[in-house]
């Protein structure tokens, strides 16, 4: 099940990001992630596409409605610092490529 996140997403990362060796896209639970610098800044998976992203930018996105908080599962706890954009194909090419570019940009190296 989880297949079909992960060559969406690097569908996604292909499209949007230059060649970078420090991304990685992997399975993550039911979804795929996209690992920067060994951490996590995207995650796609059936509840939708989420960045990492800084804390302004993430808080501007969910307070605007564009986007909301992340949670894997219903009664799971919030994921700090993500923003979850549940019907992520309607997000336009623009705006799909300022997210991945800045949650990418906004991860530090693991031994920074």
């Amino acid at each position: 099940m989880a297949q079909p996140f992960l060559d969406r997403l690097e569908a996604l990362v292909k499209r949007y990001l230059p060649e970078d060796p420090n991304l990685e896209c992997k399975h993550f639970f039911s979804g795929a992630a996209l690992y920067a610098h060994g951490t996590i800044r995207v995650s796609l998976s059936p509840v939708g596409l989420a960045f990492k992203l800084p804390e302004i930018m993430c808080t501007d996105l969910i307070d605007s409605g564009a986007a909301t908080h992340l949670r894997y599962f219903e009664k799971s706890p919030v994921k700090k610092g993500y923003a979850l954009f549940s019907h992520y194909e309607e997000l336009s090419d623009g705006d799909t490529a300022k997210y991945l570019r800045a949650a990418v940009a906004h991860a530090r190296p693991a031994n920074a």
